[in-house]
């Protein structure tokens, strides 16, 4: 694809970084739930996959390599999320979405200003 010569595989990764994102967001909103277990994607995993030339799309990779959390202390109610663990998971992940999507702005700017002929 085009985007991929000009993005590389930064475009995936913003995409895994989103999905991811919302998982753990959703790990978070049920940490009160009884019996839910916590998911994440593994991020290495799932852009690997969506970089392999098997042809695998963001969502299939992110959906292979969703794997549930093992809590450090077990809940009497089944649940398996650790509030502390995902806060800090979501708080890394936003950190590095930001880094990606700030190295895409950049792309973006570079070929607007060649388009431009600036």
């Amino acid at each position: 694809m085009a985007d991929d010569a000009l993005f590389g595989i930064h475009g995936k990764a913003l995409a895994l970084r989103s999905q991811r994102m919302a998982m753990l967001a959703s790990n978070i909103a049920n940490a009160a739930t009884p019996g839910f277990k916590a998911r994440d994607i593994d991020f290495a995993k799932a852009l690997d996959a969506a970089t392999a030339s098997t042809g695998a799309s963001v969502d299939q990779a992110a959906d292979e390599n969703v794997e549930y959390r093992v809590p450090i202390q077990a809940s009497p109610d089944g649940n398996t999320v650790e509030l502390s663990t995902e806060q800090t998971q979501f708080a890394e992940n936003a950190v590095a979405y930001r880094a990606t999507l700030s190295f895409l702005q950049g792309r973006i700017g570079t070929v607007m200003q060649a388009l431009k002929g600036e």
